[in-house]
């Protein structure tokens, strides 16, 4: 089970640490991803970091990359998301979904994760 937290309103600019928290389930032993859903728009992956047995390096769009920053902390067995210099276009429900020896490929590919949390709002007023 995932359980995301951390979403709120902020003013444009501002910062947000958004967390993961993985039960019944070892996170290093998972590729994680974050994912976010606008209303009205398609689920749009932002960041990932792999299983720890492949390195644990991070990825990220473009679109994101800079102000995203994924991490994770083994001991808590969790998954942040740092969110930066936020903007009213990041404004959307966000969530944290793993994954099961996923290829790099598969690493932006919403279908190949098997595991979901319930998301967390993020909302950036201009």
């Amino acid at each position: 089970q995932l359980q995301a937290s951390g979403g709120g309103m902020v003013e444009t600019g501002g910062s947000l640490r958004l967390s993961c928290a993985a039960s019944g389930r070892t996170i290093t032993s998972y590729d994680m991803g974050w994912f976010r859903q606008a209303p009205g728009k398609e689920r749009e992956f932002v960041a990932a970091i792999r299983r720890t047995e492949t390195g644990g390096r991070t990825y990220y769009p473009n679109s994101v990359r800079g102000r995203f920053t994924i991490s994770r902390d083994g001991a808590k067995n969790t998954v942040l998301l740092q969110i930066n210099s936020l903007k009213p276009e990041d404004t959307a429900v966000y969530y944290c979904a793993a994954g099961e020896r996923l290829i790099l490929s598969s690493l932006s590919d919403a279908k190949r994760y098997a595991y979901w949390g319930q998301g967390t709002l993020v909302t950036v007023s201009s």
